[in-house]
């Protein structure tokens, strides 16, 4: 709503200044405030036909109409200097306001036409040698670039090109790490569609361009957290469904403390997450907090298990999703013990397997190793020599931590564990649920941050902005997200719940694969252009 509000006071803004400036263009100025008939006039005053407005009403496309439309507009006022274009697209109403009511400001004509017109007395006199005529032309010619404005035009718009489509549309990314193995490998290069679950319009309007939130060379932030503009989706292609994997922002993404190996969240350092190398830095004051608004926290890549309105329970390594088993992702991975008859492991085929150098998680003697397996990964391995045993992980025993796990509560949820959890409701739109102090863990994060309400605990009763409450209703629509690699990824049992608003956008296809993450191992030839969506 929010970022409608100033889409409609900008438009206001334009709309009354071409209502002053129309008059100069001998155009009746009511024309500027009549909605399609001031584009249609506009596109008229600069010499393009009127149906050329049309464009303005295609998303994304319309942005770069609209930017050529009012350089045109200042040119038909004789200003052609490059830093008048850069004035006319950032700031076009106010232009068009000093234009309107500087005295001796005045309108030249149809810049188009008369650039084609101005052009074709330059070719006349060239196909009749007027060489004196031809070069009084080319000295006086106001539409002539040099060759730096050119490339800097040039530049400046393939750049800006390239930007628009990675905000708006299209995005490439990268899986960096084995937690959706062996769906999606380590290498594996994403092509993620913003508009399938709805174009999210940028709320960091301050940026480098091209750049997600991190700038190599000085490392530091890329971008400036004010001013920011409030969160807007415009409708979605298409819903999100159970099973589809799916680009988002990482929720518990806003605080964070960046290390050159990876990025941990201030909750994972207060919940004891952190190897103890990294944690005695922050605690001795040594690493910086970094805050980060919901559209620059980094992006994570899971499958959704669970959608708003389900109930999700593990049990025994399976997930059930209201009371029934859900559907196990075909290359479903899980953690077992293998030890060989003997020792040097013959690992050359591991590679070909979809088992990264991450699927090794730890040596145990000289012939067991601790592995992140899928069943057919098992088999493989198996066939290698009959004696091979491959037994399943504890996983009970090795969480140790009891906070590790959502809702990082043991007290009042004891006895989770990654193959054990839940239940747990999944919250969605308009769904009101009981809160208590037993159970305001679950859903306090989502309350507090998500939904920007003041939640307080005060003697055994829960306050809600400022009222005692027992329930809460909520406001947008959460998913569950887990990986393929299911006890090898920080997902949904560790910090729970996806907002909907977190949502990215849908990878559609991989472009490209390299072995392990390095072009030095290979390519994956068979993934090339591969759909995502054909990975069950």
């Amino acid at each position: 709503m929010g970022f409608l509000l100033f889409l409609i006071i900008g438009y206001i803004l334009l709309s009354i200044s071409l209502y002053f400036l129309f008059p100069k263009a001998g155009v009746a100025g009511w024309k500027g405030l009549v909605p399609g008939l001031n584009f249609v006039e506009w596109c008229k005053i600069i010499g393009r036909k009127g149906a050329h407005a049309a464009w303005l009403l295609f998303p994304i496309v319309n942005i770069f109409v609209y930017a050529g439309m009012a350089i045109d507009m200042v040119r038909s006022f004789r200003h052609y200097s490059f830093w008048d274009s850069v004035l006319a697209v950032l700031f076009a109403p106010f232009y068009f306001f000093y234009l309107a009511f500087k005295a001796e400001e005045t309108y030249d004509g149809p810049t188009l036409i008369k650039e084609q017109e101005y052009k074709a007395q330059i070719e006349e006199a060239k196909a009749n040698n007027e060489t004196r005529k031809l070069r009084k032309l080319q000295q006086n010619n106001p539409y002539h670039k040099n060759q730096t404005r050119e490339w800097a035009e040039a530049v400046i718009f393939a750049v800006f090109a390239a930007a628009f489509i990675r905000m708006f549309l299209i995005e490439a990314y990268v899986i960096p790490t084995s937690s959706m193995e062996g769906s999606l490998l380590v290498g594996d290069f994403l092509f993620v569609s913003k508009a399938h679950y709805g174009i999210r319009t940028p709320q960091t309007v301050a940026m480098l361009p091209l750049l997600h939130n991190r700038a190599p060379v000085i490392n530091s932030e890329s971008y400036l957290e004010k001013p920011s503009l409030p969160y807007y989706r415009l409708p979605a292609l298409e819903g999100i469904d159970r099973n589809d994997p799916i680009v988002f922002n990482y929720p518990e993404g806003d605080s964070v403390y960046i290390f050159p190996n990876r990025t941990w969240s201030i909750h994972d350092y207060r919940r004891g997450a952190i190897p103890p190398t990294q944690a005695r830095i922050i605690k001795a004051g040594n690493k910086e907090l970094v805050t980060r608004p919901m559209d620059k926290k980094d992006h994570y890549i899971k499958r959704v298990i669970a959608v708003g309105g389900d109930s999700l329970q593990i049990i025994d390594r399976q997930v059930y999703i209201n009371g029934k088993p859900a559907d196990n992702p075909k290359h479903l991975q899980y953690m077992y013990m293998v030890t060989f008859p003997s020792a040097g492991v013959n690992t050359t085929q591991f590679s070909d397997w979809g088992i990264s150098r991450e699927d090794l998680i730890a040596q145990q003697g000289n012939t067991s190793y601790v592995m992140v397996l899928s069943d057919e990964q098992k088999e493989k391995i198996q066939s290698l020599d009959a004696s091979i045993t491959i037994e399943p992980m504890d996983m009970g025993r090795l969480d140790t931590n009891p906070n590790k796990l959502f809702p990082h509560d043991p007290e009042n949820f004891p006895g989770w564990t990654v193959d054990n959890y839940g239940p747990i409701y999944v919250p969605e739109a308009g769904a009101t649920v009981k809160v208590s102090p037993e159970n305001i863990s679950l859903y306090r994060r989502a309350i507090e941050t998500y939904e920007n309400n003041d939640l307080e605990v005060r003697n055994g009763k829960i306050f809600i902005n400022g009222e005692e409450t027992d329930e809460y209703t909520f406001k947008m629509d959460y998913y569950w997200a887990m990986g393929d690699n299911r006890h090898n990824s920080e997902d949904s049992r560790v910090w729970g719940f996806v907002p909907a608003d977190h949502i990215v956008g849908k990878p559609v296809i991989i472009w490209f694969s390299t072995k392990e993450g390095s072009l030095a191992n290979g390519i994956n030839w068979s993934r090339l252009f591969k759909p995502v969506g054909n990975l069950e």
